[in-house]
């Protein structure tokens, strides 16, 4: 009895295709042990374990131009310092997984939390935050696609991010992003004022502006700092063409606030 295989019970054993070990075999890395009388490739232990060094470089990535050389002249050496480099792209994918898992979970989180607004006013608990400047516009000037693309290099993933709109005492409209580190704005922890809503053009932005300093002052809120607008295009992916904005403004609470905070209701505004 034989004690060779076929390249069909080769292909089963080592869970790949026929089509594969052939593919392998034109490029001159894996031989058949020999040509049965009846043109079967056959295959011993030698080539078995051939292959699964063959699998191991391609899962490694290895390109299979260049397995020969690694079977035939690497060192032990250079076989530790491939699976080195193997390990560091492999830490590399899982912190991007673990940074896009984040993400995910935060646009369900967002788009949860504007899709499950009873009021259309809240008063939310901000932590402190640190902002980073991206950019200064005129406020006469409309965001365009010349800035962006001059602006593009100084960002990673830009509209993945939130894009904080604030107007400083300079008359100019800073955008700026969230970053881990102190950076070039802190927003103070407090209670802010905000509101949601999907826009599609600039009057109705300026309209929900203009209903939100209302609101606060008919409900007696003081508001401190700059008014934050607050972009989050990836919601859009929600709502077609319409953009996903939020308006906030620190609050100055008193005891007369604080007792009236679980009646910040939904005004027809």
């Amino acid at each position: 009895m034989k004690s060779e295989i076929t390249i069909s019970e080769l292909a089963k054993l080592m869970n790949v295709s026929v089509h594969q070990i052939r593919y392998f075999e034109e490029k001159g890395i894996l031989q058949p042990a020999y040509t049965a009388n009846n043109q079967y490739r056959m295959y011993s232990m030698d080539q078995i374990y051939q292959l699964s060094h063959i699998l191991l470089l391609r899962k490694l990535g290895v390109p299979v131009h260049s397995i020969k050389d690694c079977m035939t002249s690497y060192s032990a050496d250079q076989y530790r310092q491939l699976l080195h480099h193997s390990l560091r792209e492999v830490d590399e994918e899982l912190q991007r997984l673990k940074e896009l898992q984040q993400f995910i979970e935060k646009i369900l989180r967002e788009q949860q939390n504007f899709s499950s607004q009873f009021k259309h006013y809240q008063i939310k608990r901000r932590e402190t935050t640190f902002l980073a400047r991206w950019m200064e516009m005129d406020p006469s000037t409309k965001l365009n696609a010349k800035l962006l693309a001059e602006q593009a290099k100084r960002v990673t993933n830009l509209f993945e991010s939130d894009i904080h709109y604030i107007c400083d005492d300079t008359s100019l409209i800073t955008l700026y992003l969230e970053t881990h580190a102190p950076g070039d704005l802190v927003l103070p922890g407090g209670k802010y004022l905000s509101t949601q809503k999907l826009i599609r053009e600039d009057d109705e932005l300026d309209h929900m502006i203009e209903h939100f300093y209302d609101y606060a002052i008919e409900h007696s809120y003081v508001l401190s700092g700059p008014l934050i607008l607050i972009e989050r295009s990836y919601l859009s992916l929600f709502s077609k063409n319409d953009l996903h904005y939020e308006l906030q403004a620190l609050i100055e609470f008193d005891e007369k606030i604080e007792r009236s905070n679980h009646d910040c209701s939904a005004d027809n505004h």
